[in-house]
């Protein structure tokens, strides 16, 4: 434990030019005692290591030094300084790890250690929501890298259960934890985190899938869920202004399913699709977004209702 801290307050003093021993300490989260300690050991390592006093002080490198603990060459760095999630980290309890490998790529990237920082940034929340982790993600992180069984109470649609599941992986989706483990019936399923009343990873392994593939995983549920939501089917002319826009002003699964079946255009260009909704009232609201670039065809309620939209906005345009 003491040599692993010792190179990470090496590489933290090799990518800044100075820092004070409470800083060192906060950073490692240890005593300032003990970053003295630490430092007199790199001392009589040979590492050049001095304290400078004063204001500005702290300890610090002679000028030219770096070391090569890393093994990183910087191309491969830079792509992994760009890969770092330092909040999902920390939400997950690998702050202390997180902080070695920042700190190895910082010390293979030479004298500009957070240029990718400054370039490139993951805000993963999505907006209008608070972006506070679930208070058992930590816990279930844990069993998902040891590949411990977790047990827990799960709250469901169906009630609050106790259950005992395979975690194979975590996925963060706009601000929201979801776990994939494999329940008592052998298949594979998604649970959000934040629905666990508790959660404990106990001494109990389980042999992991070696061909279970968690992206392939995620994104076959995704689209499996969303078409699911899509329970009533609107008949929709689109003019070709629609056919182009529909992707970005609708849910992405449901301008594909819908696309997918279009005939062949009119003499006009238009063409006719079915296009999946979750309800005749989100419908609606999406088809008012496409104005006149649409014409609904059937049902015959939603044609009418959108029909006397379209009255009420010519009136106000009058």
């Amino acid at each position: 434990m003491r040599a692993s801290r010792t190179i990470a307050l090496l590489l933290l003093l090799q990518s800044r030019r100075a820092l004070t021993a409470a800083e060192l300490a906060a950073e490692l989260e240890v005593s300032e005692r003990t970053v003295q300690r630490d430092v007199a050991a790199l001392a009589e390592a040979g590492v050049p290591v001095f304290a400078e006093r004063g204001r500005g002080g702290g300890y610090r490198l002679v000028d030219g030094y770096r070391t090569r603990l890393t093994g990183l060459e910087r191309a491969e760095a830079e792509v992994l300084h760009l890969a770092g999630l330092p909040g999902p980290l920390r939400d997950m309890g690998l702050a202390g790890p997180a902080l070695a490998a920042r700190l190895k790529v910082a010390a293979a990237l030479g004298e500009a250690p957070a240029a990718a920082a400054r370039r490139f940034h993951l805000d993963a929340p999505a907006w209008f929501r608070e972006a506070g982790p679930p208070p058992l993600l930590a816990e279930v992180a844990r069993a998902v890298w040891e590949e411990r069984v977790l047990r827990g109470r799960y709250a469901a649609r169906g009630g609050t259960r106790e259950r005992r599941l395979e975690p194979y992986g975590l996925v963060l989706k706009a601000g929201q934890w979801y776990l994939a483990a494999r329940g008592p019936t052998g298949r594979v399923g998604s649970y959000r985190v934040d629905r666990f009343e508790t959660a404990e990873a106990g001494a109990e392994r389980f042999e992991r899938d070696p061909e279970f593939d968690l992206a392939g995983y995620w994104a076959a549920a995704a689209a499996e869920f969303t078409r699911s939501m899509l329970r009533e089917r609107a008949v929709v002319r689109l003019s070709p202004l629609a056919v182009e826009q529909l992707p970005v002003l609708l849910e992405a699964t449901a301008a594909a399913d819908a696309l997918a079946t279009a005939g062949p255009p009119d003499a006009e260009g238009w063409v006719t699709v079915t296009l999946p909704v979750e309800s005749w009232e989100i419908g609606y609201l999406e088809l008012l977004r496409l104005g006149p670039e649409a014409e609904v065809l059937r049902p015959p309620e939603l044609r009418a209702r959108l029909a006397a939209a379209t009255r009420r906005a010519a009136a106000l345009y009058d």
